[in-house]
């Protein structure tokens, strides 16, 4: 009896740990079959808002049982363009809504991709004020005030304030219609915003993945870059004599430099849907008059947000995707919305290649440096599967050039491993690298390996003539010279971009998208200082996409919309779409 007593405890306390470990499995299972699912309810049917989020917390109570449990499910109820809401639930209970009375739709949530000195002058909307400038100002640029009074909403990864394109220095109070906050949070405080950067606001619930919040800043501070790149080509202040070490020099600007900027931040390296839905919401709301997106999606429940915003007068502008130039891969195709595609501008960065054999190529790069092309270095020539950063020596590199050869179809887009490949010669002491590549309209991820490593893409046919010349020479060698850039009448422009995606619409059929194009290719804008940016301390940065293309039209946009405030936005973007290039100079009157 002594010995069972002395055993009873040790078991109890055992049993008691199994059970509560049940338990805590049990529940842990349960939250991870939760997902966020996002209920659209069509038409707000109460102008009091409160009334509107009251109706989401009843519909939700009346599936999950009590208030409270409702309150802890809900992620974002939308409430100013649509009447519905995002929250964390089981697929049983996603079900469950689905069939309640007033429910339209019931969808899970889905993630979408984030896909200049030059452009504006290309497009006709020349400021008519550098020295060497020939052309005159442009009159829908004047008759718009540059954009005085309107507000361009941006959807992306954020802002970063300090960029001088965001800067307030002689702008007044923010326009009278303006209703928007400025959310303060990690490294952003509501005195980042400024007459100039009027609004703020950041979404990070349970609809984004922890692991995506690691290293950003848990505010609408901009981590990634794209959207300070974005928001300054929309609506960026006028900032001379800027350039990408010396390449692209001139003058920066926005396409409605005077418009107020109001940013939310939806995108954390990829953007979640109900956040997307919920910065549509907030915009409306806040009161801007052009909303610009450079998110590439095909979700219903996204396109019926950016209905919303249409349907109150707000255009929305939207990038066609990077997945080109395949046929019907085109995004962002409902009928309401302008859907952008991406287009070179007159302007190339020039660089010649030279064989030992003083055979001479011109290609492109963002090559710079004190002295570039001087001596030759020993090329070593990788082809196929044998250019990957696991197999090149690192101890071969230093002092030489990189060449990949990869014939071939496939994408448009260099493989990652090219990437890897620059920043090994970088480390190794390389003095360069060149591969062949489909698509030649995006250097910008190499030149942020640093300026003074020469990245330079090929075409197949270059490659194979230089490929050649490496079989039947011992020890091929090369020069690169430094890029200098070209414009105006020896570049030939403009060409949609071999990324740009295609159409007519894969969801829409009869619907022909793009609707419009617009600069796109090697676009440079503002930059966020982190990461390679402020390592290698430029303000400003190259990037192309679709993604740059959009904030072109969105620029442009709220000029038109400044001149006629009384267009719709189906004029707006009839007016755009039946006028192309002579819109810049005639649309006005």
């Amino acid at each position: 009896m002594a010995r069972f007593s002395e055993l009873r405890a040790p078991c109890l306390l055992l049993l008691v740990f199994l059970l509560y470990s049940s338990l805590r499995l049990q529940l842990s299972q349960g939250l991870k079959q939760r997902r966020v699912y996002i209920v659209y309810l069509g038409e707000r049917q109460h102008e009091d808002v409160s009334l509107v989020t009251s109706l989401h917390h009843d519909l939700l109570t009346s599936v999950l049982g009590s208030k409270e449990a409702a309150l802890e499910s809900i992620v974002h109820s939308y409430r100013y363009g649509f009447s519905g809401f995002s929250a964390m639930l089981t697929e049983s209970q996603a079900r469950k809504i689905q069939t309640l009375p007033g429910v339209v739709s019931v969808k899970e949530n889905t993630m979408v991709r984030m896909h200049t000195t030059r452009s504006w002058d290309f497009l006709g909307l020349s400021m008519g004020v550098d020295i060497k400038q020939e052309q005159q100002p442009n009159e829908l640029l004047a008759a718009a005030n540059h954009g005085d009074g309107m507000i361009i909403g941006v959807i992306d990864s954020g802002v970063w304030p300090e960029s001088q394109s965001f800067a307030d220095d002689g702008y007044g109070p923010p326009p009278s219609k303006w209703k928007g906050t400025c959310q303060a949070g990690a490294n952003f405080s509501a005195h980042d915003c400024n007459r100039k950067l009027i609004g703020a606001r950041w979404y990070a619930g349970p609809d984004i993945d922890r692991r995506f919040l690691q290293g950003d800043f848990l505010s609408a501070r901009d981590s990634h870059g794209h959207g300070t790149h974005t928001a300054s080509t929309a609506g960026g202040n006028v900032v001379h004599n800027t350039s990408f070490f010396g390449l692209a020099a001139g003058t920066a600007r926005g396409g409605a430099p005077r418009a107020r900027i109001a940013v939310y931040k939806a995108c954390w390296g990829t953007c979640s849907t109900a956040s997307v839905l919920k910065g549509i919401d907030h915009a409306i709301h806040d009161g801007v008059d052009v909303l610009s997106l450079s998110l590439g999606s095909t979700d219903e429940m996204a396109a019926l947000g950016t209905l919303g915003a249409v349907t109150r007068g707000i255009p929305v502008i939207m990038a066609a995707g990077n997945d080109g130039p395949t046929e019907q891969t085109v995004q962002n195709s409902s009928p309401w919305l302008l859907t952008v595609a991406a287009t070179t501008v007159d302007r190339s960065f020039l660089t010649v290649i030279t064989l030992g054999n003083n055979r001479q190529f011109v290609a492109q790069s963002m090559y710079v440096a004190d002295k570039g092309g001087d001596e030759f270095s020993q090329l070593l020539y990788y082809f196929n599967d044998r250019c990957d950063p696991d197999y090149i020596n690192s101890t071969d590199i230093h002092g030489k050039v990189v060449f990949c050869y990869t014939p071939g179809p496939g994408s448009v887009s260099a493989p990652p491993k090219y990437a890897d490949i620059a920043a090994t010669v970088r480390r190794n002491g390389g003095k360069g690298f060149i591969f062949s590549q489909n698509n030649l309209d995006s250097l910008d991820l190499y030149a942020i390996k640093g300026p003074a490593l020469p990245c330079v893409p090929l075409d197949f046919k270059t490659s194979y003539q230089i490929a050649v010349y490496c079989n039947r020479i011992g020890i091929p060698k090369i020069k690169i010279s430094t890029t200098r850039t070209t414009s105006g009448s020896e570049v030939v422009a403009p060409r949609i971009a071999a990324f740009s995606s295609r159409g007519p619409s894969p969801i829409y059929h009869g619907v022909l998208k793009p609707d419009i194009a617009a600069p796109g290719v090697y676009i440079l804008a503002a930059a966020a200082q982190t990461g390679a940016y402020k390592s290698l301390g430029v303000s400003y940065v190259f990037d192309s996409g679709t993604s740059m293309a959009c904030p072109h039209i969105s620029g442009i946009v709220a000029l038109l919309k400044s001149v006629h405030p009384d267009w719709s936005p189906a004029a707006l973007k009839s007016a755009l779409m039946t006028t192309g290039n002579y819109l810049i100079l005639y649309i006005y009157s």
